[in-house]
């Protein structure tokens, strides 16, 4: 079972992000399985959305305390927020930032990654220029690094979920899968 956590904060679009992804991948024959946790219910506060993937249905019920891969929809939540508890070894960590994968200070047992989400959703117009929704791109990015799901599903996923905007969305998904950028090992 690969399991997904994904950080953010009210109104970026963790929550839509993680049904997307589990529709994506459903729609490829996979078991899945999505639900958020919420904490303070307000825009801007922490949230927490979870994505299991299996080739089996999937039984388990409660949060996801030991993920494979985390996506961070807001780079300040690293500072909030131990994204990374309980990440397993050799995880992906996706962070939206316009900065370089070299700028966080994240144990080398991760492979970390970045892409910017933000501009990429201004760009297409998701949501205000000072707060915009995130969550399609990143799932782009998503798909590129770690394989799970194919940039067609999750076109097709976007257009179903996504009633606004539906192809500045589908765009804003390509154009992260096509700059994700990550971090050089030295060896």
């Amino acid at each position: 079972m690969i399991e997904i956590r994904i950080h953010g904060r009210g109104g970026q679009g963790a929550v839509i992000a993680s049904e997307v992804l589990a529709a994506a991948v459903f729609q490829e024959g996979k078991y899945v399985q999505s639900f958020p946790a919420f904490g303070v219910e307000r825009r801007g506060a922490p949230v927490m959305a979870f994505t299991r993937i299996d080739g089996q249905p999937i039984r388990i019920r409660c949060q996801i305390y030991e993920p494979d891969h985390i996506i961070v929809l807001d780079p300040t939540l690293l500072e909030a927020v131990d994204v990374t508890a309980g990440l397993k070894d050799g995880g992906w960590v996706l962070i939206n930032s316009e900065l370089d994968p070299s700028a966080f200070q994240l144990p080398d047992k991760y492979h970390v990654v970045t892409v910017d989400a933000s501009s990429i959703a201004t760009k297409y117009h998701l949501g205000p220029s000072t707060a915009p929704i995130v969550n399609t791109a990143i799932l782009g990015a998503f798909a590129r690094v770690t394989g799970l799901v194919s940039l067609e599903a999750l076109f097709e996923a976007v257009r179903s979920a996504v009633p606004v905007n539906p192809d500045g969305n589908v765009a804003a998904t390509r154009e992260a899968f096509e700059q994700v950028r990550a971090k050089e090992k030295v060896d």
